[in-house]
């Protein structure tokens, strides 16, 4: 959960769970909710995905997810994971041999659903291979590739059939002993989505991955998956998150780090609050804005920042952030620094300068981190 005594409306009380380990990532309990994004490249160009992965972990991803549909992917997870600086989940459908191959590669967890990999028999050898390779499991449910009988059984795609399915993969993993698991119930409807894992949330303390499968492009996709997630998460469900997108896989970990900043659940980098701009603005709010997400990606310790285009909000937003700027007119604007006024700035110069502040304070609060 978050905390804040002083402000108790800012509290996000987190659904229990119990804990697991994607690698050196623990997932549930009192772990902090992890990023995850997935690589489109060949999986068997070792180069290219290893590069996709690398990129994704510079911007925060805590774990990269793979597809291993071949055995030429498999064989090739097994210098990526070598490389990764990030635990790798491999993406496995419908051959349970990859899925075995993937454990002994060295993945971290297997995406699986139990389902569409074989008999009883198969889904033993993929659990022992699991277990013998301190290998976890997520059991992906998706409205898209429901199972025939429950289809047939409520319809059509509904929460009740999507938990269904995934209650019925779990005990496929109970009944052999298997408990590293966690689970998702994903699809691209964000109303279907969310009460899946609502319901699912209330019968299961299994750790839970949440995701808006399929949601579209850069923009439509993030506006889906932050209303989806952002509701979902807002009332304490989810302890991983995967922001799916047509898009870079460093656009899905931004995205997803944004909307878990917007709620208060993870800090990193730099957050800017500024305004939409108008004709009282003393300098060009959205292109210096522009120009500061550029210069400030580098920073990864959590810093706020307000750019503010005149003095109506401008200074009460400056109270609440480290570093801070409001547009006065005539060529210059006011710094403030954690909530005072610092001294006047000019605006050729603004950019640089905060740049610089922004530096300067993050290296201070690392120096006083314990």
């Amino acid at each position: 959960m978050t905390l804040n005594p002083i402000r108790p409306w800012r509290n996000v009380m987190r659904r229990k769970s119990r804990q697991i380990m994607v690698g050196r990532v623990p997932i549930g309990g009192d772990a902090p909710i992890s990023v995850q994004t997935m690589t489109n490249t060949d999986s068997a160009d070792v180069k290219a995905t290893l590069a996709q992965v690398i990129a994704a972990a510079n911007a925060g991803a805590d774990i990269v997810r793979i597809s291993t549909p071949d055995q030429a992917a498999t064989q090739a997870l097994r210098e990526i994971v070598r490389e990764s600086p990030v635990p790798i989940v491999a993406d496995i459908h419908f051959h349970h041999r990859r899925a075995i191959e993937a454990a002994e590669a060295g993945a971290a967890c297997l995406r699986i659903n139990p389902g569409n990999i074989g008999d009883a028999q198969r889904v033993r050898e993929v659990v022992k291979a699991a277990r013998d390779n301190g290998c976890s499991i997520r059991i992906g449910v998706n409205a898209g590739s429901l199972e025939r009988h429950l289809l047939e059984k409520y319809g059509e795609p509904c929460p009740e059939a999507m938990v269904e399915s995934g209650l019925d993969h779990i005990k496929l993993l109970q009944d052999n002993d298997f408990h590293e698991f966690k689970i998702s119930v994903k699809a691209s409807d964000v109303f279907l989505a969310a009460a899946a894992y609502q319901q699912l949330a209330e019968v299961t303390d299994a750790p839970i991955h949440l995701g808006i499968t399929e949601a579209g492009g850069l923009r439509t996709g993030t506006v889906k998956s932050a209303v989806g997630l952002g509701n979902l998460l807002w009332a304490g469900i989810g302890d991983t998150i995967r922001v799916s997108l047509s898009a870079d896989p460093v656009e899905e970990v931004k995205v997803g780090f944004e909307i878990l900043k917007a709620l208060g659940l993870r800090t990193r980098g730099v957050q800017i609050i500024s305004c939409p701009s108008c004709a009282r603005q003393g300098f060009d709010v959205i292109k210096t804005v522009e120009a500061l997400e550029q210069r400030l990606e580098h920073v990864r310790t959590p810093i706020s920042l307000s750019i503010i285009g005149c003095v109506v909000n401008g200074p009460g937003e400056a109270l609440l952030t480290d570093v801070g700027f409001t547009g006065g007119g005539a060529g210059s604007g006011m710094v403030y620094l954690a909530g005072k006024q610092a001294h006047k700035l000019g605006n050729a110069e603004m950019i640089d300068e905060i740049v610089k502040l922004v530096e300067a304070r993050a290296a201070l609060i690392d120096a006083e981190k314990p």
